[in-house]
């Protein structure tokens, strides 16, 4: 019994390995291309800047490219590392994978737009090159955090000692914290990378709008961040909640449909909020006079985007302290 458990444990380990990088790797090969594809377009319209916009493509996608390289850190340590073996363990260690794979995806893919935009701005504004960067920078690096939240959840599924719980009901509840941060936050990282691929496209147009644009971006990004917020939230309880033994699959079923809820509920929120953010940011630089009440307008329209966020979470909760 003890060998199967051990290999089941090991099992798992690679189950969950291959899922982070495999996963991992699609949303950052994405977003590397799409800053790719308008680097060249950039290019064909001005030739004579395409040094600056071949280091711009290449900064841009190094920030793409972190979430894969969280979800490859991820995978070497379940490949290499040594568990504890109980069948709890098991189950948390494939959790950790999928986590990771899923929390990248979405950063991966929002951190490419942002640095598509930066590309084709600095054809379009060489005199601003600077400012769009920056911008850039800033932009691509909020598209991460919800990268580092799943990355979180992730060492600590994979780390934190589980073999004293009894299996049933709290295996469920590991593998649904798992659930929450992950789906959770493709939404919040795709949002936030369309809202500053707007954000580049107004510094392009007006380059005296950057700080505005900028502080207007964080504020976009913030809201855009909240159904991660939300899924970390729940996994952070899912994970430290211990329950008592149970014979039946009515708790199992009640906390994996939490992190359900709460991960695939974060998806259309975090994506919305972008879309509202990424249209006001780029109809700034076109009217700046406007910036008051595009600003206003985007965070209603974002603040009512996110209470679909609000309410997965309250039946997240409910599945979990109530059932």
């Amino acid at each position: 019994m003890a060998l199967d458990a051990e290999m089941l444990v090991k099992g798992a380990a690679y189950l969950g390995a291959s899922a982070a990088i495999g996963l991992g790797a699609i949303g950052a090969g994405v977003g590397e291309g799409y800053t790719a594809g308008f680097a060249n377009r950039a290019i064909s319209r001005q030739p004579e800047r395409a040094g600056d916009i071949l280091k711009n493509m290449l900064i841009g996608q190094a920030l793409a490219e972190s979430a894969a390289i969280f979800a490859l850190v991820i995978a070497m340590l379940l490949v290499l590392m040594e568990f504890k073996v109980s069948l709890i363990s098991a189950v948390a260690l494939a959790g950790a994978g999928i986590c990771m794979g899923f929390g990248a995806f979405g950063p991966g893919v929002g951190a490419g737009f942002p640095a598509a935009r930066a590309c084709e701005g600095i054809g379009r504004q060489p005199a601003a090159s600077n400012a769009i960067s920056n911008t850039m920078l800033i932009g691509s690096a909020v598209c991460q955090t919800s990268a580092i939240y799943s990355m979180v959840i992730a060492l600590m599924l994979m780390f934190f000692d589980y073999s004293a719980r009894a299996f049933n009901p709290n295996a469920a509840g590991l593998f649904a914290a798992a659930l929450s941060t992950g789906l959770a936050a493709i939404g919040s990282g795709i949002g936030e990378g369309l809202t500053a691929g707007g954000t580049m496209q107004t510094i392009a147009r007006q380059p005296l709008s950057a700080s505005r644009a900028t502080a207007s971006m964080l504020v976009a990004q913030a809201v855009a961040e909240t159904p991660a917020i939300f899924g970390l939230l729940i996994s952070l309880v899912l994970v430290f909640k211990i329950y008592p033994p149970t014979n039946t699959i009515i708790t199992d079923a009640a906390l994996i449909g939490a992190g359900i809820s709460m991960g695939l509920g974060g998806i259309g929120p975090g994506i919305g909020s972008g879309v509202a953010g990424e249209y006001a940011l780029k109809w700034l630089g076109r009217n700046e006079e406007t910036a008051g009440a595009l600003t206003r307008t985007m965070l209603v329209g974002q603040a009512v985007s996110q209470s679909t966020s609000i309410y997965a979470m309250i039946i997240a909760l409910v599945l979990i302290f109530v059932i």
